[in-house]
């Protein structure tokens, strides 16, 4: 194959799978947002001034969705804030995003509710 058919190649697949192909941090799926992975991405209720308040031993039950290098630039209601401990955090309309350790496949959505501070994060 030529690299220029390789290019249109990518660029159908690109077209066709816009979800997965053009979003690496999250996607909108079912009216909420979800991680790269599938997993339900959350809000903190107590999270203000787009900073996250989940650290420690929070942070271990509510995974903060990493900016990694590989991410695109956040455009758009996508931001980056920084954590306490340097790191970024991807968030959206200035909250930060989250996954869940008890959600134990894509789909789940255990932690919505959770002590009344905890939501299902939502375009």
């Amino acid at each position: 194959m030529t690299r220029h058919t390789l290019s249109w190649m990518a660029l159908f697949t690109a077209l066709a799978l816009p979800g997965v192909a053009l979003a690496h941090h999250a996607m909108e799926k079912d009216g909420m947002w979800v991680d790269h992975a599938g997993m339900t991405l959350y809000t903190f209720d107590k999270d203000a001034g787009g900073k996250s308040m989940c650290n420690g031993e929070c942070a271990k039950n509510w995974p903060p969705l990493m900016v990694k290098k590989e991410d695109e630039a956040p455009k758009d209601k996508w931001t980056h804030v920084t954590r306490d401990d340097g790191s970024m955090q991807w968030a959206y309309d200035g909250k930060p995003l989250y996954t869940f350790i008890k959600d134990k496949k894509a789909g789940d959505m255990t932690g919505d509710g959770m002590k009344d501070v905890w939501h299902v994060a939502k375009p």
